[in-house]
């Protein structure tokens, strides 16, 4: 035994110190997420800002044409059912709340803090959550100074739905078991998974209260509301100030390190020589695995850095569904020159718009075969406004890649044919995807990742997309805005 206590408690130090070193690879990944989140939620609040402040520009406003003004915030309102435009003056006055009729008695403003800020800096700010005076539920407000002669006369505040910054944390949730939050200034939760119900409207916890306060960037071990030990990290955005933190439970890396702790010290009290072989073909597994993690991890980590959600999301989709590595590889890699081809396409117009035409050439340019008769692609001169455009070169490349391996592609005889128009309103795409002649089509007993991937896509535009697995072959309908 007094050689084998050395060898067991040698075993014992190589599993505690790769424990170690996938505690900490676990906090980076946990932060880098909350650094993805933070650009998402950045980017979709400077889109709204400077949304606003175009609003903020009316003519009607300057005049203070208040009724003329109702038709400008209309307008904008119409992507943001049951939302409201308010305007205040200096003094927190209400002149206008498009949630009340013209006319109507408007409370003055509760959140003053806004209000102030506007005029003293004369820039846009990003409120707390608090309740409304209007609609007396819990809100968070994007203000925006109105300005006449170079001077602010007005402050123009509009309330984002909460559910667009659930939506963000839903989408970049990596996994099912992990803890996400996006808090105020003061700590206090306004989108949040898992329980939103019973936490929107809480401070975060006394163990992670206190440094959210003091710090803007962190990574620590706290307890979550439900009692949960996490690995948290979080990050504070620069244009907000609102934080974003995410944690990934400590059980889901202490049950192992005990495991392997208790099968170590087993084998070790058997036989000295079993144990020391054991010990030492660990630590090279250990070595040997711990170099393709690294390499694996910060490859991922250069993707994440250098792209936004939507890259983000195909790698995590694509790599969690796919048991082959190769497999993986190459759906990813395919599905990067998918989106490159769009993003090259919008570059040659400058981001403005694109042909849809030109969309589905290329999408389809490796599938229609040596005489191209087996693609018939049909539609007016339409063009889409880059979301719109990278969204359908991704569906179109995910419909093309299950055709040649289990649709109308996959055999001789098969064709497929696409149709686009507008819609009766002429602000939409209606396009058609329909195959035929392939093998006879079954509806999947669960959605993959492309199925996913052209759905939520859709979504994320104000748009929709449909699939119909007809026996004689898929037929996929997409609508989405044209601008």
């Amino acid at each position: 035994m007094g050689t084998m206590l050395p060898l067991i408690l040698f075993a014992g130090d190589v599993v505690y110190i790769n424990h170690v070193r996938e505690r900490d690879a676990a906090f980076d990944r946990v932060l880098e997420v909350v650094r993805s989140m933070r650009l998402v939620l950045d980017t979709e609040m400077q889109g709204l800002t400077q949304a606003l402040e175009v609003l903020a520009a009316a003519q009607s406003l300057q005049r203070g044409d208040f009724n003329s003004f109702r038709l400008n915030a209309a307008a904008f309102l119409s992507r943001y059912p049951g939302q409201a435009i308010s305007i205040a003056d200096r003094d927190g006055r209400q002149l206008l709340n498009t949630s009340l009729p013209d006319g109507a008695p408007l409370p003055p403003r509760v959140n003053r803090e806004s209000i102030d800020t506007v005029f003293r800096t004369r820039k846009p700010t990003f409120s707390n959550l608090f309740v409304g005076s209007v609609t007396h539920d819990r809100i968070i407000t994007v203000s925006v100074p109105v300005f006449r002669d170079g001077e602010v006369i007005y402050e123009l505040s509009f309330n984002p739905p909460l559910e667009l910054f659930q939506r963000i944390i839903t989408q970049q949730n990596p996994d099912g078991d992990w803890t996400i939050s996006i808090f105020d200034r003061r700590g206090v939760n306004f989108a949040r998974v898992p329980n939103p119900e019973q936490t929107v409207g809480q401070p975060a916890s006394s163990s992670l209260l206190p440094e959210l306060l003091a710090r803007d960037e962190f990574k620590l071990n706290t307890t979550s509301r439900e009692g949960v030990e996490l690995n948290t990290a979080l990050t504070t955005s620069r244009i907000t100030g609102w934080k974003v933190a995410a944690g990934t439970p400590v059980a889901a890396l202490t049950a192992p390190l005990w495991r392997q702790l208790a099968i170590t010290a087993s084998i070790g009290t058997v036989l000295l020589v079993i144990g020391l072989w054991f010990a030492i073909r660990m630590a090279t597994q250990i070595a040997r695995g711990e170099a393709l993690h690294d390499l694996l991890i910060n490859e991922l980590n250069h993707r994440v850095k250098n792209t936004l959600s939507t890259v983000q999301s195909i790698a995590s989709q694509t790599f969690r569904h796919n048991d082959s590595g190769k497999d993986a590889i190459e759906k990813f890699s395919a599905r990067l020159v998918s989106l490159g081809r769009a993003h090259n396409i919008l570059s040659d117009e400058k981001w403005d718009s694109a042909q849809v035409s030109e969309l589905v050439e290329h999408a389809l340019s490796h599938h229609s075969g040596k005489d191209g008769t087996r693609i018939h692609a049909a539609g007016p001169g339409l063009r889409l406004g880059p979301r719109s455009a990278l969204m359908v070169a991704m569906a179109l490349h995910e419909l093309a890649t299950n055709a040649a391996k289990y649709g109308a592609l996959s055999n001789e005889r098969g064709r497929i044919f696409i149709d686009w128009g507008p819609s009766e309103a002429n602000v939409q795409l209606r396009l058609t995807w329909r195959e035929t002649g392939g093998p006879t089509v079954t509806k999947p007993e669960r959605s993959g990742f492309g199925t996913k991937l052209i759905e939520s896509g859709a979504d994320q535009i104000d748009g929709k997309a449909v699939l119909d697995y007809r026996p004689e072959g898929l037929v996929c309908t997409i609508e989405c805005p044209m601008r």
